[in-house]
């Protein structure tokens, strides 16, 4: 999906309008706009992705509690700009909003991009969540390459956060079926593009750089933090920023 392709027989909304609209999928993996919104689907299977930000997990983390390690590995001073620079499908991005911060999420790939754009646009819509979509900024493209002209465009982030993909989570039989769906669409990214991804962060964090990684994984890139805030499954690596 080097070009975004969208299955669809209606209209695109304005922000897809840039799409090359299909009648019928070319790849298993594909992209569906309905009524209901974008959706990641693949042929031969019911379930689908979408970025919803207004019920399952989203909602009861916003409204049952959720994000206290996020928020204790970021919160060091009071509300930080944090740059999310492993957008995914703003699953914490929308977190750290909640938590009343400033979020400005990366996201290189077209079509997660695209369901993330479509997932805050019906957030925009929703009473409830609004206010909580309105605090994230969307940036598409490589965050390692954009970060350095981001920063003297609108100022260094306080924290840069990253949540980088890891051998561990293709493997775990925890993983839904469904999201499978996400990691054959994005696949594998290669070592070298975490090494790139992380050195950016740190040159231009201007407090430190979060790393979310599974309670026993391997610290990213190797390298040890000088802080660590660890939970049952989970744990944030903090790092401290350090010159170009």
């Amino acid at each position: 999906m080097n070009t975004l392709s969208i299955v669809s027989q209606i209209p695109l909304p304005d922000y897809l309008a840039h799409a090359n609209v299909l009648r019928q999928p070319e790849t298993d993996v594909y992209l569906r706009y309905d009524e209901r919104g974008l959706s990641l689907c693949k042929q031969g299977e019911k379930g689908v992705v979408q970025v919803d930000f207004a019920s399952g997990a989203a909602q009861y983390r916003r409204t049952k509690g959720g994000g206290e390690l996020i928020a204790k590995a970021v919160q060091h001073t009071a509300r930080p700009v944090v740059w999310d620079a492993t957008g995914g499908l703003g699953r914490d991005s929308f977190v750290l909003a909640n938590l009343n911060l400033a979020v400005h999420t990366f996201e290189q790939h077209p079509a997660v991009f695209a369901l993330l754009q479509d997932g805050l646009h019906r957030a925009a819509q929703s009473p409830e969540i609004a206010a909580i979509a309105a605090r994230i900024t969307l940036h598409q493209g490589n965050a390692a390459a954009q970060m350095a002209t981001l920063a003297a465009q609108i100022g260094k982030p306080d924290v840069v956060y990253l949540d980088p993909m890891y051998p561990e989570r293709q493997k775990s039989a925890a993983v839904k079926k469904e999201m499978a769906y996400f990691h054959e669409l994005v696949g594998q990214p290669e070592n070298a593009d975490d090494a790139a991804l992380f050195q950016a962060a740190r040159t231009v964090a201007k407090k430190r750089v979060v790393v979310k990684r599974p309670r026993l994984g391997v610290f990213l890139c190797g390298e040890k933090p000088a802080y660590q805030y660890e939970g049952k499954s989970t744990r944030f690596d903090v790092y401290l920023p350090k010159a170009a």
